[in-house]
């Protein structure tokens, strides 16, 4: 079974409505190129370290600008969304990154908050995700009519377990949207992709965030698709726009037949020696 994948590499600013905008604008591009479901990066609605400011722009869910645009996109062109997240009202005082499934017909089929925050510092650059938003908890194995796609987003990536337990629940495909730094892009990102696509055997998709941004930050760029062989099938490089890929889920089913390490995992005790 082959599926056309269209994935969008922004430059996101700091006014969800201008992204309200340009994203269902991108969305139709891909629809008329045949693509079948669309992803989006993560923060695809709003992207500023001022906080503060920020603050002013986050809504609850019900009334978020770029989600009622992207789901009547999806909607208007019959395509699936894999909205990669946006920066929500919580149900505290803290926001959420959370992402979307969007169905053809608008409708909402899945939601995932991101497990792992982004809590680093790079040199010169210091991240405290946590300060402003709260954790998810609770993993999320998404249906669509090609096989189960696993959610995660960004420094989710570099936790194997959490895309292994998709894997193990039935993912053929896992959505990474992102918006990696470039310090650690460049060391890390094409590594970890293909490392989360080989382990679990499955194609992982992973829309990113590229350039200098209104706020001042820079991101990596490079939305990738790996195949279940840890092959990169398509990389979209630095400049912002639509990559468009064809990929066969029959190969997820080929290269765990090769290496069945998802059937070979067994329990262990640890021994300190």
């Amino acid at each position: 079974m082959s599926v056309r994948l269209a994935l969008v590499q922004t430059n996101t600013g700091i006014d969800p409505r201008m992204e309200a905008v340009h994203l269902p604008a991108q969305i139709a591009k891909a629809a008329a190129d045949g693509a079948q479901i669309v992803f989006t990066p993560e923060m695809s609605g709003l992207l500023d370290r001022d906080r503060a400011r920020a603050a002013s722009h986050i809504a609850h869910e019900a009334d978020d600008v770029v989600l009622s645009a992207v789901r009547e996109a999806a909607a208007r062109h019959g395509v699936w969304v894999q909205l990669g997240s946006l920066a929500l009202k919580g149900a505290g005082e803290k926001f959420v990154n959370r992402g979307f499934l969007i169905a053809p017909d608008g409708n909402i089929t899945a939601r995932y908050a991101k497990i792992h925050l982004f809590d680093v510092a790079l040199g010169s650059e210091s991240w405290r995700e946590s300060a402003a938003y709260d954790a998810g908890d609770t993993a999320v194995l998404a249906q669509t009519p090609w096989g189960g796609l696993g959610l995660t987003i960004c420094y989710d990536l570099r936790f194997p377990a959490l895309h292994r337990a998709l894997a193990e629940a039935g993912a053929a495909m896992l959505a990474v949207p992102a918006a990696f730094t470039r310090p650690t892009g460049a060391a890390h990102w094409h590594v970890l992709l293909r490392a989360r696509a080989i382990e679990t055997g499955c194609w992982v998709i992973a829309a990113a965030q590229s350039g200098i941004h209104q706020d001042g930050r820079a991101t990596y760029g490079h939305s990738l698709v790996v195949s279940p062989w840890g092959e990169v099938t398509l990389d979209m490089g630095e400049a912002p726009g639509i990559g468009l890929v064809d990929i066969d889920l029959g190969q997820v089913a080929a290269a765990r037949a090769k290496v069945p390490a998802l059937d070979h995992a067994r329990p262990f005790r640890l021994e300190r020696a």
